[in-house]
């Protein structure tokens, strides 16, 4: 009857494998401490080499709280962003003025003009572009040299034409009208005489202009014909010329002598202009150069000229308005 003692819903005792004796008499069984067991010892010079623990490669993450910004803030950005758009466009304008005013500077054929020497500090900036050598064909560089030195030769005597001058001045005050035309003199001839006949002739060299030749001729001759006044020193005229000089030596010797250095240099520049003129005519015999094609070069520069162009333009329209 034991049979119907036991449980009849608990597992058969032959099915649990932690039920054999095996098993239960290794779990069963103390285990004995390590003090038993004698380890050897290390030597005294050995260090104990220890593994160190590895760092897990995985951190844990760690979410940043996401922030929008402000309407202020954006407002803000996106105002500094047109200031500094601002500020860039201003930049790249003063460039192109700069570049533009560069461009109006240059001279003939788009180069800087260097004449007359200035500083770089000074208000004033050169106006003119020379370069005998690279302007200026080879058989016309001397005498257009020369032309040039006759105008500096000419500005350096009309200076000292006034120092002679107030030196007459000073000596006799009657001839104020002299020292006083003497300044006239030099402001106004120094700078007409390299417009009116000096540059004509540079450029009638360089472009091979009839229209600039006959124009050299026709200032150039008036230009001689100053000179020879200004040798003879008509008094009361503003030079002191010949008689002038004269005048002065029987009264002032030292004032006299400083007359006739200067009556002298009145007396080259008339000399060398005669020459020149001659040597500038012979050439413009050689160039081919006649007075039709001055006339053909002076009409089509009149007609390819903007103010004319404007001018005639604007008659045309009043002419047109009238008749309706």
């Amino acid at each position: 009857m034991s049979g119907f003692d036991s449980n009849p819903f608990a597992e058969p005792e032959s099915d649990n494998p932690f039920n054999d004796p095996s098993v239960t008499q290794a779990t069963s069984s103390t285990i004995e401490p390590t003090d038993q067991y004698n380890f050897p010892e290390q030597p005294a010079g050995l260090a104990t080499h220890t593994t160190p623990a590895t760092p897990s490669p995985y951190q844990p993450a760690v979410l940043q709280p996401s922030t929008e910004p402000s309407p202020k803030a954006a407002a803000a950005a996106a105002q500094a962003n047109l200031l500094r758009q601002q500020e860039e466009l201003e930049r790249k304008a003063a460039e192109l003025d700069r570049r533009e005013q560069e461009l109006k500077g240059r001279g003939p054929g788009g180069k800087q003009n260097n004449w007359p020497p200035l500083p770089s500090f000074f208000p004033v900036k050169p106006c003119f572009y020379q370069d005998f050598s690279e302007e200026i064909p080879v058989e016309y560089q001397r005498v257009c040299k020369m032309m040039y030195y006759l105008w500096m030769f000419n500005c350096v005597t009309l200076f000292l034409n006034l120092l002679a001058c107030l030196a007459f001045f000073t000596t006799d005050s009657s001839y104020g009208v002299d020292f006083g035309l003497s300044i006239l003199w030099l402001i106004l001839f120094a700078p007409c005489s390299f417009l009116c006949w000096y540059r004509p002739i540079y450029k009638a060299f360089r472009t091979d202009s009839s229209f600039s030749f006959f124009f050299f001729f026709f200032v150039f001759f008036c230009q001689v014909m100053i000179f020879i006044i200004q040798a003879v020193g008509i008094p009361k005229w503003g030079n002191s010329g010949w008689i002038a000089a004269f005048t002065m030596i029987a009264t002032n010797k030292p004032v006299g002598a400083i007359m006739i250095v200067v009556a002298i240099l009145f007396t080259i520049c008339a000399v060398l202009s005669i020459v020149l003129l001659k040597m500038v005519h012979s050439m413009y015999r050689r160039t081919g150069a006649s007075f039709q094609k001055a006339q053909q070069e002076f009409s089509q520069g009149v007609i390819t000229n903007k103010s004319f162009q404007s001018a005639a333009s604007s008659a045309a329209q009043g002419a047109f308005q009238g008749n309706n």
